[in-house]
């Protein structure tokens, strides 16, 4: 549903230390080894930036910001990186794997950095030419994309059409935009079905119980208008595992520091290196896509976390400083009276 959001809404371990032997004959030489820091690594906490390993990251930085696209190309297909995408996303990723290698081999740190599994949501939802201000959506299909993040793999999907109650006719529009035709929801179940059988799928999958797990969205309106609509007029209460989750485009921005206007899904894979694969506006293939930039992030080395949430019907952020915490195991919400 990117178009109708928009419209509303304002590797394998290589040796790190020859990282910084990318600088090319001429320039500054700014290789470092793990010979010249001779083990005395200090034992601090990783938050402590007087550590000298971060004066190594940070000169590996500076000679990576003076590399070429093509130096920096080279240098990432040495480490066996990916080699797409522009050049900031490109020093982005060798910074990051630098800095991760360096990391690892100071020390582990205490506890997991990141969710087990990733579910990537990307309802369609009934809609009319122009977005009517008055005009009441229904999810019409409940897609989730399963990612492993140790594997960086979609290992699983769902896929669920639902019969809108308050529109039961779909306009024309909304046919022509996510191709799914009247014939598709005058056959599937009413949300609730529909939603229990979502939890069913992830309850199979242990997630919540054996493996931690975040929601994903491209943007806020999957959950905080969306969902929270749905539940509404379906009279059930909002779901627990549903009440944080991330936003994709908030992280992408964030991580890659580009403008908010940067973070539109086509353009957030044209800037990774990639095409969109599949029909735009199917909500599975859309979150197979937001799955795959999710994934190269995770490879790129960004700390997807749980970055917004719903309170009381109100959208609100959460701060990147909150400690790690997956979502509960999902359950069937009660009724509403």
């Amino acid at each position: 549903m990117e178009e109708q959001k928009d419209a509303r809404q304002p590797a394998a371990r290589y040796e790190a230390a020859a990282v910084p032997a990318a600088c090319p004959p001429g320039r500054q030489h700014c290789r470092i080894s793990d010979q010249e820091t001779n083990g005395k690594t200090s034992a601090a906490s990783l938050n402590d930036f007087s550590d000298p390993i971060y004066k190594e990251i940070a000169i590996t930085n500076g000679c990576i910001n003076r590399m070429t696209r093509e130096e920096l190309r080279s240098k990432l297909e040495e480490f066996k990186l990916e080699t797409r995408g522009v050049k900031d996303v490109l020093k982005k990723r060798l910074k990051n794997y630098y800095k991760k290698q360096k990391l690892m081999q100071k020390e582990s740190t205490n506890g997991d950095s990141c969710y087990d599994y990733i579910c990537v949501v990307d309802f369609e939802a009934t809609c009319e030419e122009g977005n009517p201000p008055e005009f009441v959506h229904e999810i019409i299909e409940f897609p989730v994309v399963l990612v492993n993040t140790r594997t960086l793999e979609i290992e699983d999907t769902f896929q669920q059409y639902v019969k809108p109650e308050i529109n039961p006719k779909l306009s024309d529009f909304c046919i022509s935009l996510t191709g799914i035709t009247q014939d598709i929801v005058d056959k599937a179940d009413i949300f609730p079905q529909v939603l229990q059988n979502a939890i069913e799928w992830m309850r199979q999958r242990e997630l919540g119980t054996k493996y931690s797990y975040s929601v994903l969205t491209d943007g806020s309106w999957d959950m905080s208008k969306f969902l929270n609509i749905q539940c509404r007029i379906s009279r059930i209460k909002y779901p627990s595992f549903a009440k944080k989750w991330i936003n994709i485009r908030k992280s992408y921005g964030n991580f890659y520091k580009v403008p908010r206007n940067q973070t539109k899904l086509t353009i957030m894979l044209e800037n990774l290196g990639m095409n969109y694969d599949g029909r735009p506006h199917s909500g599975l293939d859309d979150s197979k896509n937001i799955a795959r930039i999710a994934i190269r992030m995770l490879q790129d080395g960004c700390d997807l976390r749980v970055n917004e949430r719903i309170h009381g019907g109100q959208l609100m952020t959460v701060s990147s400083s909150v400690p790690l915490e997956g979502a509960p195991a999902p359950q069937m919400p009660r009724y509403r009276n």
